[in-house]
């Protein structure tokens, strides 16, 4: 994902969600230098509501290595009313570089050196 790209992965809630820290963990393969902005969405029959938003640049590794970079933080958001249907969705969005392919979450794990991305709800 590049310079005004943004790309989403959506989840069906099963349930509510209850206030309280989202654990984010988007270990990156960084192509070129780029500033990216994560939001979590709750996605309703009335649209969609930003529950957090944040934002993080990145450098590409030195000598043009394409290992994974650890990423991981504590994000607080409110509580989520889920109805049937509505779906929690991570978006991230990338700015400000010359590639667009300058971040690409680590699909591959450990094989690239870093963890699949995840995210732990509240309990």
């Amino acid at each position: 994902m590049g310079p005004g790209g943004s790309l989403e992965a959506e989840f069906t809630l099963k349930d509510s969600v209850p206030a309280g820290t989202y654990h984010v963990i988007v270990d990156a393969i960084i192509i070129r230098s780029v500033d990216v902005t994560f939001d979590l969405v709750h996605r309703h029959a009335g649209g969609d509501t930003t529950l957090a938003t944040w934002m993080q640049h990145f450098d590409p590794l030195p000598g043009g290595s394409f290992r994974a970079q650890p990423y991981e933080l504590d994000v607080v958001a409110p509580a989520i009313d889920a109805a049937s249907g509505d779906q929690f969705i991570f978006r991230y969005t990338g700015a400000n570089t010359t590639s667009m392919m300058a971040f690409i979450p680590n699909g591959d794990g450990a094989t690239a050196g870093g963890r699949i991305p995840n995210i732990t709800l509240p309990r």
